[in-house]
């Protein structure tokens, strides 16, 4: 047994491209306009909305009398509006490393809005079995030593599965060892650590960042999504800016704020 922790990385997010919308702006009218936005995320955001309502300069729209200036600001009324389809175009893609397949199984349920990769275990063969205990049980010794030596017996039952099959021979094919992989994946736990991939858009983010962080939700899923709270919070201020961390550790938005 290998003891981890789980672990998230934010390895991808929207990109702009300038150029082309630079093109559109003059095509439509809308010459030099530009967002103080410090990040594609709430730039694109920004954007989306002002399309809508053809809202980029006064005068482009009869029935607008009023520009509201400032990304904060603009985001800001989009937020108490609820016009919340333009939080759609902009996303983001973590790794969530050393994760349960607990974990992965809840994850997996939030389809909308998103993509996954996940490593698989009928390809990555098990050579030991790294495992984060939850904290319910951590300070229960006889519980954790017990379990501990459950998953050692495991791990020996993995190494004796690729032995018997001469799994490390010259001879054993690709299609082979994926067959043999495929079938020792069924004598570990579901609490072996694995990586996903995770790409979600802004709106479908802002939802499962508030339900994986309330107090009802499993230990590690909380875990995990308060560490994306702290990520998105600093990185995508405006898009998130009606945040708030409680005192019991939920990420939700400010009742008393721009979004109800």
């Amino acid at each position: 047994m290998r003891s981890v922790s789980p672990e998230v990385f934010l390895v991808a997010e929207t990109r702009v491209v300038y150029n082309g919308l630079d093109k559109y702006l003059n095509k439509i009218g809308a010459v030099g306009w530009s967002s103080d936005a410090d990040n594609d995320a709430d730039f694109l955001t920004e954007f989306a909305g002002r399309l809508c309502y053809r809202s980029f300069k006064p005068g482009m729209n009869a029935n607008v009398t009023k520009i509201r200036d400032g990304n904060g600001d603009y985001l800001s009324n989009i937020l108490k509006q609820k016009h919340g389809s333009v939080f759609e175009h902009a996303s983001v893609s973590f790794v969530f490393h050393n994760v349960s397949r607990v974990f992965t199984h809840e994850l997996v349920r939030h389809r909308v809005g998103v993509a996954i990769s996940q490593e698989s275990m009928r390809y990555v063969r098990l050579t030991d079995i790294p495992f984060w205990t939850p904290g319910a049980l951590e300070a229960d010794k006889e519980v954790t030593e017990r379990g501990a030596a459950l998953l050692r017996a495991m791990e020996d039952f993995q190494r004796y599965m690729a032995e018997k099959f001469k799994l490390d021979d010259p001879g054993s094919t690709f299609t082979f060892k994926k067959a043999i992989t495929s079938a020792m994946r069924r004598f570990a736990p579901d609490g072996v650590a694995t990586s996903i991939l995770w790409t979600v858009n802004m709106r479908a983010l802002r939802h499962v960042l508030e339900l994986r962080t309330a107090l009802g939700a499993e230990e590690e899923i909380r875990l995990v999504f308060d560490k994306v709270g702290e990520i998105v919070i600093e990185r995508y201020p405006n898009v998130f800016q009606d945040f708030l961390r409680t005192k019991n550790g939920e990420w939700k938005p400010n009742l008393g704020g721009s979004d109800g």
